[in-house]
């Protein structure tokens, strides 16, 4: 059984099926669960009443007085940038192996994660008082940079140069970085490395805030992107006949996907793997259109 959504005045219309409204709900289901769990355990573990009772504000009802600080101060904002970092990297990787039609494409593989790391290594080293302003901002330059010098070099190659290419950079960009790391500042370059290692230890409702802006205009441009993105797995005559720009869908794709990957690796740092795999979770657990993917 199939359900469609129009919104927009019908401009835009989108197609699910009842297993992916299914598998939707399940992994929703999940994921509550998870984020409670994350939001209770620690080193200092708390009840999931309170838990509850905190996130839902009722201060009377709650028995453990540290409760609202360990939770609105560190345990909450770090699980929503941990879950919004997370849905950032997989739209990336789902837009990169869409638009390179290669199954192993990731911002971690191609170049694009070690663009931004760069920027924000060569910023913690060289201008350690200006990180905190401007590290979600190097890193978009950074990446940003880094893929058009890729799409240069491809010109216009088969979508798997663009891979080769972002594989050849990415080590190029992996030997300037543990330069950086070796003749920089100590303090300076253990601040880096605990950056590259990843990790939602030092966020804050600033990254949040950051992550949810990002997240909720990248995953509309997206969703737009979805019946184009059916097309183009098709191939390029295919899309073409079709009567698809191709350039420039694939240029559009590029730029999302981009800064998706930027905005996620200047909070989190340069996590890998999640943008390779969770797309193909997606397309294995529900054998649909890019729409159902996505959600």
């Amino acid at each position: 059984m199939h359900y469609t959504l129009r919104l927009c005045k019908q401009a835009v219309s989108l197609r699910f099926n009842s297993h992916a409204l299914l598998y939707t709900a399940l992994l929703t289901a999940v994921l509550f669960g998870t984020f409670l769990y994350a939001i209770t355990e620690g080193s200092y573990p708390l009840s999931l009443h309170d838990s509850v009772m905190s996130l839902l504000r009722q201060q009377q009802a709650i028995l453990d007085p540290q409760a609202n600080v360990i939770i609105w101060e560190f345990r909450l904002p770090r699980s929503l940038v941990a879950l919004l970092s997370g849905a950032l990297f997989a739209l990336s990787g789902a837009l990169l192996q869409n638009m390179t039609r290669n199954p192993l494409s990731d911002p971690s593989l191609v170049g694009i994660s070690q663009g931004a790391a760069l920027a924000v290594v060569t910023l913690t080293i060289l201008f350690p008082s200006y990180i905190d302003n401007w590290r979600e901002i190097a890193a978009f330059i950074g990446a940003v940079t880094i893929a058009i010098v890729i799409q240069l070099l491809r010109g216009n190659g088969h979508p798997l140069k663009f891979i080769l290419l972002g594989v050849g950079v990415a080590a190029f960009i992996s030997a300037i970085i543990s330069s950086l790391l070796t003749y920089g500042d100590l303090p300076s370059a253990m601040a880096a490395l605990s950056w590259l290692a990843g990790s939602t230890h030092n966020s804050n409702w600033h990254d949040v805030q950051v992550l949810a802006l990002a997240f909720m205009l990248i995953i509309s441009l997206t969703l737009y992107q979805a019946r184009m993105m059916s097309v183009i797995s098709l191939g390029d005559e295919v899309a073409i006949g079709l009567g698809i720009n191709l350039k420039a869908i694939m240029l559009m794709q590029l730029s999302i996907s981009v800064t998706a990957a930027a905005i996620a690796t200047a909070v989190v740092g340069p996590l890998g793997f999640i943008g390779l795999l969770a797309p193909h979770l997606a397309r294995k657990l529900v054998r649909s259109g890019p729409a159902n993917h996505l959600f």
